[in-house]
């Protein structure tokens, strides 16, 4: 019964987990597992970013694009709490067809995002969504992805931002939203 009391970001933010030196020494990990195996909790962090997104862009967007891979965890909930469809941003490799690709960098080399070529039509607006927004180059990827596209990103949205890690800084112009931001 007390947790019925709870707002709803308060049952998000108890549900994630903090890990300290994974998965290597100095990097806290934050856990949104525990998030997922709670029905009450992972629906309230969807009606949250519904909510945010519908008072920010109301019918404006086209669709909810999801990074790889836990931006598929909810990625294809919120598109179905807006009533959208939902397009997948994968890691290279991973889609059939022809496709488009962006690069980013990594702490040790780098990395590619793709789209399917088919996936947009152009002009659509789009916003993009994952579990974490961390340095922001995998975010900054989906966003040139998206442009090659020649789809409009209104805004990029995550459960959780690392805020001391200024990732919101590389999206440029394109909005960013968290529900919660830790150091």
């Amino acid at each position: 019964m007390a947790e019925l009391e709870l707002s709803e970001l308060q049952l998000v933010a108890q549900r994630i987990r903090s890990f300290p030196d994974f998965p290597t020494p100095g990097v806290l990990f934050r856990d949104v597992s525990p998030l997922l195996k709670d029905p009450a909790a992972f629906r309230a962090s969807i009606h949250l970013l519904a909510r945010h997104l519908r008072a920010a862009h109301g019918g404006r967007i086209d669709y909810v694009a999801g990074l790889d891979s836990r931006g598929f965890l909810f990625g294809p909930s919120l598109a179905q709490e807006l009533g959208l469809g939902f397009v997948l941003i994968r890691k290279s490799g991973k889609l059939p067809g022809p496709t488009v690709r962006a690069s980013y960098s990594l702490e040790y080399g780098k990395a590619e995002l793709e789209m399917q070529a088919d996936a947009l039509e152009p002009g659509k607006k789009v916003v993009v969504v994952d579990d974490l927004l961390a340095t922001g180059g995998t975010m900054r990827a989906a966003c040139e992805l998206l442009g090659r596209l020649r789809a409009e990103v209104l805004e990029c949205v995550s459960l959780v931002e690392l805020s001391s890690l200024r990732g919101r800084e590389r999206l440029g112009r394109v909005p960013f939203f968290s529900l919660l931001q830790y150091e």
